[in-house]
């Protein structure tokens, strides 16, 4: 029973960072200081803000796959290969976010203006790197654990 709300708050708590993520997405770019003097549709059809969009998808990909791993834990089907698939695309969704974020990080570090400072969106570049690199860490040591977990297992079924 403990096991189960546990895994129905992580649930909710993803669910939430979803949401929340998306509202920043949908009204950061109205707030933000080159969209100071521009209609709605050229806000949105700036190429900065549809590359942030695009980069986005990992992210919520990332989200939706952790979501499921979750439910694989909830119905007690860790020791599973859906749930080594699901680490691996976790990975992989840290590892394509962290490169979207760098080369982010690259175009703003040439391409600024001389009066502006990009020092701020390179800190939150390299904190949000930093972040997507462990994540991708992270989901690696658990596939290997759970890939090894998963071979004993079935070497174990094959002996009885």
């Amino acid at each position: 029973m403990m096991k189960r709300i546990s895994t129905l708050f992580l649930q909710a708590v993803i669910v939430l960072v979803g949401i929340v993520a998306l509202a920043i997405l949908i009204r950061f770019p109205l707030i933000e200081g080159r969209a100071a003097n521009l209609d709605l549709l050229s806000i949105y059809a700036d190429p900065f803000i549809i590359y942030g969009y695009a980069a986005s998808i990992a992210f919520f990909v990332a989200l939706y796959k952790v979501f499921r791993l979750l439910r694989y834990i909830g119905q007690n089907k860790v020791f599973s290969s859906d749930s080594v698939a699901t680490l691996k695309s976790i990975k992989y969704c840290a590892i394509v976010l962290s490169i979207l974020i760098v080369i982010a990080g690259l175009f703003v570090m040439i391409s600024h203006h001389t009066e502006d400072d990009p020092a701020g969106f390179l800190a939150i570049c390299i904190l949000t790197t930093f972040i997507a690199i462990v994540a991708a860490t992270a989901a690696s040591i658990f596939e290997k654990i759970l890939q090894k977990a998963l071979d004993i297992k079935s070497e174990n079924e094959l002996t009885i």
